[in-house]
């Protein structure tokens, strides 16, 4: 069975046929579906096995990057939200999308949505948008999308506010102790990054570029595996990449699979 994967749009969104891309590459059946769709009710929640919030500049980043999506989920969808992700079914938020899975309160922890969040995306430490390439170390074996990785991810980031901040070091100790920081930043030989730029191209704490939430199910991440799918999309052909984003995609079709 192919897994029908929601694809959520909304205005200013553009890396949605991207990730159509990598979830047909990966087994998928992807259908992007502009948000007023689901208002309408054109479009259910519950027909999907899987949830992909994607990149770009949603409602133009009104009032901070991904903070009127944000709303939208937690406020307007709330109880299809809760439903979805309660359920166990994989979701995946990249860049814009882990902006507003973030500022939602869906991570990193969804039974605290409403509580004061301690954990944002900020302004890029050098204070300029970056678009580079970057080297994902996978790190958490509890969540569906990086278990049992093996390589590094290579790809590219795009972004201005992608710099993940805590409200103190207890924070960023705790997600690591509950095996929720789902990949850091690192060196393109496997080296940490050590917070330095550009290897940490924002500045982001502890070098986290994606976290996940207390289940696995739920992943959220600022770099584009999406854009790291076919060998012909890495630029540096003397170079041959250690690995690319599909894997990443597999595993959370795979596991799509059983819902």
């Amino acid at each position: 069975m192919q897994p029908q994967v929601l694809i959520l749009h909304a205005t200013g969104t553009n890396r949605d046929h991207d990730v159509a891309q990598a979830i047909q590459a990966a087994g998928g059946m992807p259908e992007i579906v502009h948000i007023n769709q689901l208002r309408r009710g054109e479009r259910r929640w519950q027909d999907y096995q899987m949830l992909v919030l994607p990149g770009g500049f949603s409602y133009a980043d009104a009032l901070g990057a991904g903070s009127l999506l944000a709303m939208d989920l937690s406020i307007y969808f709330t109880t299809e939200v809760t439903q979805f992700v309660s359920s166990g079914k994989p979701v995946i938020g990249i860049c814009n999308g882990f902006q507003a899975l973030l500022k939602s309160g869906i991570l990193p922890d969804p039974l605290k949505i409403g509580e004061p969040r301690r954990t944002t995306l900020t302004f890029n430490q050098e204070g300029h948008f970056e678009c580079r390439w970057v080297t994902l170390q996978p790190v958490s074996q509890k969540c569906i999308w990086t278990h049992g990785l093996q390589q590094d991810v290579r790809c590219p980031v795009a972004h201005g506010e992608g710099n993940f901040v805590v409200e103190s070091p207890e924070v960023l100790d705790a997600l690591a102790a509950n095996d929720q920081v789902a990949f850091v930043y690192s060196a393109p030989d496997g080296r940490p990054a050590g917070g330095l730029y550009p290897d940490n191209p924002n500045g982001s704490m502890g070098d986290v570029a994606g976290i996940c939430n207390p289940s696995g199910n739920v992943l959220g991440l600022m770099p584009h595996p999406e854009n790291h799918i076919f060998p012909h999309q890495y630029p540096f052909k003397s170079r041959q990449p250690l690995g690319n984003g599909l894997p990443l995609f597999t595993n959370g079709i795979q596991y799509a699979r059983q819902m």
